[in-house]
This record gives C-alpha cells, structure tokens and sequence, in this order.
C-alpha cells in the first residue's frame, strides 16, 4: 500500500491541463458574495437583466430616469446577481479507503485535489472534509483563490486515517452544519457495514448538485485470491476463514454488481449522481473525462 506519500498529489503539468476548466452546478445558485460567475437570478448584481414597473417600496436608487422621460412611467433597472459556489469536498478517510496500490484514500485525495483547484481557480468557496469517522473531522474555513491553493493541498495530504467508520453519522453532521448551496462531492468505497442511505438522504436535503463516486480497489472488483483464506474488517478486526472457489468469486461478482446497482438506484432516485471507479483508472481520466461527461466540469 505504498502510495509514494512524498510525490506530490497533482503534478504541474496535470495543473496546467486544469487550468482551462471550471465547475459547474446545475442548480440556481444565491451567494452572499460576489464571485465571478453570473447566476440566473435578477438582482442587484453588475450586468443589466431587465425592467419592471416600479412599485411602492422599491429602492428609487434603481429607477431608470431616461426611460421615465420617455415613457412618463416608473421602472427599475433589473442586475443579474452573481453566483458565490461553494464546493465541498467529502473524503472517507476510514480505514477501509487504505486498502488498494494506490490506496483508495490517496486516490481520493487526488480527486478532491484537483477539483478543489478547479473551485479555487474560479474564485469558488472550497470545503474540505473527513467523513470517515462518527466523531468531529477537524475542519478550516473555506478556502478561496488561488494564494490558498497550496493551504488546500497540504489539509488534503494531511487528512489521516480514522479507526472506526461511520458514513451516515459523518454525512448527518456535515448536511446540518453546512449552510452554503453548490457542489457536494463524496468520496468513498460506501462498504460500510451500517450502510449510506440515511446519510445521503440527508445530503439529498439540501440545495446541493450532490456526486457520489465509488472507488474501489482493483483487488476488490476482481479478487486474485484462490484457496483457504481468512479475511480480516479492516475496521473492526472480524474475522471469516474462507474457501475461494471459482463457484465462489463468480457469487461475489452478482453481489458486487447488485450492491452498485442498488447504489446508484438510490442516488438516481433522489436526484443524485453516481459514478463508479477503479483505483486503477487514472484520476486524471476521472478528472477530465468520466466527471466532464457528468456535467460537474466543463
């Protein structure tokens, strides 16, 4: 499970290939900033939307006097309001995701690393979290510009394993503290043993173009292993002792295909998208290819 740690999680020339790019949401987006994306809201942004007929109580700031000279009538100049996106960037970083050359965790990381580039070079608010454990993940503020870039990098390489996974208690408190509306993108195998529904139906509650993507471990999706075996939770140290048979590993394949099947059933069902990965799929090609067909970036 070597994942060359000291390598850096994007290379320059990858950067430079992302530097053409930006993410997209497909939901209306209200920030409480301005950013430098124009939203399909009309308010009181700096480009020219339309007019109304002025009514009691409007701001006079906004009255066109030129077209009253015209028209003899009241209007208001209508601006399009810009988009503040917030980007969030939810990492399983249970102890399962450190299974896999590379490790599924350290894939991730690349992921999130280069789409939180994509936020950052957009002037979009960038969150990153651990959504590993049941506890707290330490969290920073929201990154924002290119100056935090290198900020962003090294709160992703540092994000350490947790002992105990628990998806649906992690996504439950991040969905209640998380107050901006944008992009949400989660991280995971989703093999936890208590399961991702309750903990994506309350992400589906909020205002959020929500991604799951599910990285598995080559050795996951095609076992090598033949012969009397006993397999160890990563998690929570249970044990089996097996017999892997051809008989055996083809019941694996229907179940593994059943479990992503139902996977993406699910998020489909509630508005969500999903995408399936190997660690063996170069992020770059999930990056550039796989997410752009998805809509997440263009």
């Amino acid at each position: 499970m070597n994942d060359t740690a000291a390598e850096p999680l994007l290379s320059s020339d990858f950067l430079k290939r992302l530097e053409q790019l930006e993410l997209s949401a497909k939901k209306v987006l209200a920030g409480r900033m301005k950013g430098d994306r124009l939203s399909k809201r009309k308010g009181r942004g700096s480009e020219f939307a339309d007019y109304r007929p002025y009514t009691a109580g409007d701001d006079l700031r906004f009255l066109d006097w030129n077209v009253f000279g015209r028209v003899e009538k009241l209007f208001l100049r209508l601006y399009r309001e810009e988009e503040d996106l917030h980007v969030y960037l939810l990492i399983d970083n249970s102890k399962s995701m450190a299974f896999g050359t590379p490790s599924k965790l350290r894939y991730a990381k690349q992921v999130a690393a280069a789409l939180g580039f994509l936020g950052l070079a957009n002037m979009d608010r960038v969150v990153v979290e651990g959504v590993g454990g049941p506890g707290v993940s330490p969290r920073v503020p929201a990154f924002r510009g290119r100056p935090s870039l290198w900020r962003m990098m090294r709160h992703i390489e540092a994000l350490p394993t947790v002992e105990t996974g628990d998806l649906n208690k992690a996504l439950r408190g991040f969905s209640s503290r998380a107050k901006g509306q944008g992009v949400a993108l989660v991280l995971s195998d989703f093999l936890d043993k208590d399961g991702y529904e309750e903990g994506l139906k309350y992400l589906a509650t909020r205002n959020l173009d929500v991604y799951a993507v599910q990285i598995l471990a080559d050795e996951e999706i095609n076992p090598p292993y033949t012969g009397d075996l006993k397999l160890t939770d990563l998690e929570d140290g249970d044990e089996a002792e097996v017999t892997i048979s051809a008989p055996l590993l083809e019941r694996y394949q229907r179940t593994l295909a059943a479990y992503r099947g139902a996977l993406n059933t699910f998020c489909t069902k509630r508005g969500m998208s999903y995408l399936f990965t190997s660690n063996q799929v170069p992020f770059e090609k999930l990056v550039l290819g796989y997410l752009r067909s998805r809509g997440l970036v263009r």
